[in-house]
């Protein structure tokens, strides 16, 4: 396996001076050498040949114990110096301090058709930076990961990838919903992949304290290596830094909120410079429409990310980037300005977004209110949000609007239990029907040519929490195969994939209340 490697967030910024693996406050560094903890007996469960290929690794290399050493923590490959990262963040709203890597050990960089990948192994042992946690993972944990990054690629959204996932042969003690009952579960590593690991914290900490000579380095180095387009080591390179980030986390959320993802954890450390969905917890999508739904039970009360809330939980989380980069910058009104384009931004994008998936081609006056209506009456009813989308290619706008039973018909597949469909509901969703008829009426396409560009961007396929705990269940059994069955299942969302129509269906009931399947934990 010969990598080519290039490793420059090691070599052109401060390391930390102390070398031991203790947990402490890390100071004037941006980094810790450490490295990866030896597994005592690795197993290869599954691999994304795709992204293997991007990075130069063969299927000759995939099959040998040199792959299954260097991507499980059981060797370091020759030329790599291991590091964690050093970070802070907002957690919850609240300043927490120091973070870091600590459960994530970065391998190093690497280069393969001019294109660079930073490589991270996820639960490869502790770091100085991970408390009094064992910077350990869990195969449930890293299975959620390692498929639900290669999903969220495949349905457009903006995301780090999973090279591979391995099981380390050891046991690890997690304790899932933070109930007092902990138990030993099998343990896991997932091998990430992304242009940096570098997020909003990588910054804040830095600036909190008032480390101003790394903080410049740092955001010199980001803009030298990742933002050419801007000017590094000028305050207008630093303002069109902030602008490209923020560019960018519009384009993520608004692909969040197009496919029904809800994060569950957008703190600051979790978000990514580059725009990509990072950090792989307690995720979800929604199922039934619920814009107040959030999966982690750590937000149970407040909410604060919901899926309804995302939007303006990153404009948040962009202003305290803004208040990092502000120390170099010494102006609030340019600052303010950027941040201010972004509500407007993603406003425009949103409103474009939705009607993409209502099949309009180009936005109306009045299709904020349309919008707003069937938000509305998916949220009256519960209904599935996927599916929904999905099977409104098939409406035409000559359809009958006077006869009630022709809309519950065509809502039957959607909603869970079609027969609260009555009274109040069932003529907010007339109206609204008939208002998206008349919508059409104004379109020039065709009825096909409607339906097939509406199922570009509608998937039939997602990574449901009940998918996700199905292939979980039989992985701890020693059954890998649902694993693999899933992963090339969402390789293809938006196709029909008649060999898979069982996984086109409403969340069954019984996965309703069950751990894993509903809400999870940060522990997940």
């Amino acid at each position: 396996m010969n990598l080519t490697l290039k490793d420059t967030f090691s070599t052109e910024l401060q390391s930390d001076p102390k070398t031991e693996n203790t947990p402490r406050q890390v100071t004037e560094a941006c980094f810790s050498y450490v490295t990866p903890r030896v597994p005592s007996s690795p197993q290869l469960v599954h691999v994304s040949a795709e992204v293997a290929n991007f990075l130069g690794i063969s299927e000759e290399d995939i099959d040998s114990e040199h792959f299954l050493k260097a991507f499980s923590g059981a060797t370091v490959i020759e030329g790599q110096k291991p590091y964690a990262m050093c970070y802070g963040g907002h957690q919850f709203g609240n300043w927490a301090g120091q973070l870091g890597d600590g459960r994530a050990i970065n391998l190093g960089e690497v280069v393969h058709d001019d294109n660079k990948w930073t490589l991270q192994l996820k639960g490869a042992g502790s770091t100085p930076y991970s408390r009094t946690a064992d910077g350990l993972a869990v195969l449930r944990s890293s299975i959620r990961e390692h498929l639900c990054s290669e999903a969220m690629y495949h349905l457009g959204v903006p995301t780090t990838r999973s090279l591979s996932l391995m099981l380390t042969g050891d046991k690890v003690l997690r304790d899932m919903m933070y109930d007092g009952n902990a138990a030993y579960e099998k343990g896991a590593v997932v091998c990430r992949v992304s242009p940096s690991f570098i997020r909003f914290g990588s910054f804040q900490i830095l600036a909190a304290r008032k480390d101003l000579v790394n903080l410049r380095q740092l955001v010199d180095y980001t803009i030298r290596h990742h933002f050419p387009d801007c000017k590094e080591g000028s305050k207008r390179g630093y303002l069109s830094f902030l602008k490209a980030v923020c560019r960018s986390t519009v384009e993520m959320i608004v692909h969040w909120q197009r496919v029904g993802f809800v994060h569950g954890v957008m703190n600051t450390d979790n978000m990514s410079i580059h725009g990509l969905t990072i950090d792989y917890g307690p995720y979800g999508w929604l199922e039934g429409y619920d814009p107040d739904w959030t999966p982690n039970t750590t937000d149970r009360q407040y909410k604060r990310y919901r899926y309804d809330n995302q939007g303006k939980v990153a404009h948040w989380n962009l202003y305290q980037l803004a208040n990092a980069l502000y120390p170099l910058i010494e102006e609030v009104e340019p600052l303010e300005e950027i941040l201010k384009n972004f509500s407007d931004e993603y406003t425009q994008a949103y409103a474009k977004m939705m009607c993409s998936k209502l099949g309009l081609s180009a936005i109306d006056e009045n299709d904020s209110l349309l919008i707003e209506q069937l938000e509305s009456a998916l949220a009256a009813i519960e209904t599935d949000m996927t599916i929904f989308f999905r099977e409104l290619s098939n409406w035409n706008f000559k359809n009958s609007l006077e006869d009630q039973k022709e809309i519950i018909e065509f809502l039957k597949p959607s909603i869970y239990n079609i027969e609260e469909l009555k009274d109040v509901v069932l003529v907010e969703w007339k109206e609204w029907f008939r208002a998206y008829s008349k919508r059409l009426e104004l379109e020039t396409i065709t009825d096909e040519d409607r339906k097939v560009s509406m199922n570009l961007v509608n998937p039939k396929y997602v990574f449901r929490n009940y998918m996700a705990q199905q292939a979980i269940d039989k992985s701890e059994n020693g059954d890998y195969s649902l694993i693999s069955e899933l992963y090339e299942l969402l390789k293809r969302p938006y196709d029909e994939q008649l060999d898979y129509k069982e996984w086109y269906a409403k969340r069954p009931e019984w996965a309703r209340n069950k751990v894993g399947c509903s809400m999870l934990s940060c522990s997940s």
